[in-house]
């Protein structure tokens, strides 16, 4: 049956609509928040991990920065770094193979249909191919929106560090993490320039040398956005239950979350989806609590907690934590919260600001009203086993949960907490924990 006049211009205008945005992916690409996130975070930060799950839309974040970068055509809400001049640029993946069957396939799309990926097909100026490997792209010339050209190098981490050196670039992606030589090699050729690097990885090499960098190492220059299975929104959530539930158990928090592995393993091994709830009003019967916790290089923190005396449930409401600021500047923060406050034992150390003062009293002195006496379980100990273990059967059990909306500072730590293989409890860092986060436990069991 032959298609009317009407139907044939319906289906030429369809094919013509499909080859535009087969040929122009930048300007219909709608990115999902955390992708935004990411690429909002480049107006102020040089150095831009996106720590994210398999699968998540990570490296597909990544091609269409460097898109937009190398084009110099920016979505109309775009609130990241931008360059006004055409770059030269390098993308960075672990192989030849992985490459050109990845970061080259999402930039340019399939072999005999280049200009189909992130990179507009008529700004597409040269493509040179690589030597040694059928298929594969050693440079991408760009046409930039201000005129003259704009240069993309593909390079593998598997050729060595010496393959990294020499040049001077303008911008910079890793996908996936790369060996720590090169990585150092990378930032040296961004130095002359200051120009942004970003990475896009999910952390199967543990807490390795560039992970910690990022998520340990705190610099105004650096910051990391975090992206999980539950932020694609191309799955269904039982799409996202089965690709979860095909990984064994102790890599699921890697492949489904992009959350590191840690030493012999994390203290609280326990799906944060279990403990957290949306925010309710508290009923009046309730019992409210603050916690503090003394830092000054290591963070202070402070919390607020509610328990429900009827069922034994601990809620963390809201945690706040900063670093190198003075009892005073944390009581001038902390006194809205109208809260009395437990302390640690290491509450009687005479440090900071008031050598010989009690830090308890500092913070009463400045306005904070305080326990009597320190944090502690009912025979007066302050065991750090028994607070980690005392939070886990509460965690398993259903009596402590985390509210969510205000309690960051507290997730991070909890996703990081771990043993070294002595069995020491340490910090994500690795270093030995003077601060114990569980005493935000010993504060909830001190105070009924």
């Amino acid at each position: 049956m032959a298609l009317s006049i009407e139907d044939r211009a319906l289906a030429t205008l369809e094919a013509e609509k499909q080859r535009r945005h087969a040929e122009n992916k930048l300007a219909y690409f709608k990115p999902y928040p955390k992708q935004r996130e990411f690429f909002g975070a480049g107006n102020k930060f040089r150095e831009r991990l996106l720590l994210a799950g398999n699968q998540t839309g990570k490296t597909y974040a990544g091609a269409m920065e460097v898109a937009a970068h190398a084009t110099g055509r920016y979505p109309q809400d775009w609130t990241g770094f931008r360059f006004d001049k055409p770059i030269r640029a390098w993308v960075c993946g672990e192989s030849s193979e992985v490459v050109r069957e990845t970061l080259q396939l999402l930039l340019l799309g399939k072999p005999g249909e280049h200009g189909t990926g992130s990179i507009p097909k008529d700004a597409l100026l040269e493509i040179v191919p690589a030597r040694g490997m059928a298929e594969l792209v050693d440079t991408i010339r760009v046409r930039h929106s201000s005129g003259g050209s704009s240069t993309i190098g593909l390079k593998s981490y598997s050729q060595g560090r010496e393959r990294f050196q020499g040049a001077t670039l303008d911008f910079v992606w890793c996908d996936e993490e790369p060996p720590s030589d090169v990585f150092h090699e990378i930032l040296t050729r961004l130095n002359v320039s200051g120009g942004p690097l970003i990475m896009t990885f999910t952390p199967l090499m543990g807490m390795s040398e560039v992970v910690r960098r990022f998520l340990l190492e705190k610099s105004p220059q650096r910051s990391v956005t975090k992206m999980t299975l539950d932020d694609a929104e191309h799955y269904t959530d039982k799409q996202r239950a089965d690709i979860i539930n095909q990984y064994p158990e102790h890599m699921r928090d890697i492949r489904a979350r992009g959350i590191p592995q840690f030493g012999a393993g994390l203290i609280f091994p326990v799906d944060e989806k279990s403990i957290l709830v949306e925010p309710f009003t508290r009923p009046s019967h309730w019992v409210r609590l603050g916690g503090l916790d003394f830092g000054w290089t290591h963070k202070f923190a402070a919390c607020e907690l509610w328990h429900d005396r009827d069922l034994d449930v601990v809620y963390l409401v809201k945690t706040w934590a900063v670093r190198e600021q003075t009892p005073l500047d944390h009581a001038a923060a902390l006194r809205s919260w109208k809260l009395t406050f437990a302390w640690p034992a290491d509450g009687k150390n005479q440090t900071l600001s008031g050598a010989g003062i009690p830090l308890m009293k500092q913070y009463r002195d400045a306005g904070l009203e305080m326990m009597f006496e320190h944090a502690q379980f009912e025979d007066g100990s302050t065991s750090v086993e028994a607070g980690v273990l005392q939070m886990l059967d509460r965690m398993r059990g259903g009596r402590w949960k985390v509210i969510k909306g205000d309690n960051d500072a507290w997730l991070d730590e909890f996703r990081t907490y771990h043993r070294d293989q002595d069995g020491t409890h340490r910090q994500g860092s690795g270093r030995r924990d003077r601060r114990q986060p569980i005493r935000n436990d010993d504060v909830a069991s001190r105070s009924y």
